[in-house]
């Protein structure tokens, strides 16, 4: 078993997943709104998402990756929609939210949310195909175990991510957003329409 394969994964998969972004910002959210566990399972939710692009990516799947490349303007025209109309819904939520923190329907919401507001941007799939071949990792994939390892290493980096922002926010911001959680809505939710509105731009630009 290549091991090292696995921690390049990772590695790559922690790398992609750090930039301040509107997954970020929902998964920050989250955690102080409801719970701990709900910004996890979100950040699950974007770690699946960059399996799915990782795997186009080191398997080679050349019309998957020619199509995202050549439909990414529509691809991001629907990633900026969606992002924000998850903005806007975070917005509105209301303060009572916190209640719904133990019902497993809002946990799967949560992560399938988080799973195709990530899969909406095709520069995903762009920054894994890139990160790849800047590591010399493409001429490994030729057989499918090492792509495999390589997958893994790199859901298990994004996850940890995900769970060290989580746990981060809970810690250290939990108390002093306490009692505001609409104030924290509504800063969260422009932050994401901001986000949303940027990727619209470039589409103009």
């Amino acid at each position: 078993m290549n091991i090292s394969l696995f921690l390049k994964g990772l590695f790559v998969g922690f790398l992609i997943s750090t930039p301040v972004g509107p997954i970020a910002v929902l998964c920050i959210q989250r955690t102080l709104s409801r719970s701990r566990l709900h910004g996890i399972v979100s950040g699950l939710g974007a770690a699946t998402a960059d399996v799915v692009y990782s795997f186009i990516a080191a398997f080679g799947l050349t019309f998957i990756s020619n199509f995202l490349v050549k439909e990414q303007l529509w691809l991001r025209l629907v990633g900026g929609i969606f992002i924000c109309y998850m903005g806007a819904r975070v917005f509105l939520s209301k303060s009572e939210q916190r209640t719904a923190q133990g019902d497993s329907n809002s946990f799967v919401r949560d992560y399938v949310s988080a799973f195709f507001l990530t899969l909406t941007n095709p520069v995903t799939f762009l920054a894994f195909a890139a990160i790849f071949a800047g590591l010399g990792l493409v001429r490994t994939t030729e057989h499918q175990i090492t792509a495999l390892l390589l997958v893994a290493g790199v859901f298990v980096g994004s996850g940890l991510w995900w769970l060290i922002l989580s746990c981060i926010t809970a810690t250290f911001l939990g108390k002093l957003i306490y009692g505001k959680p609409a104030w924290l809505n509504k800063v969260s939710g422009v932050v994401i329409i901001v986000f949303g509105l940027l990727v619209l731009l470039t589409l103009i630009i």
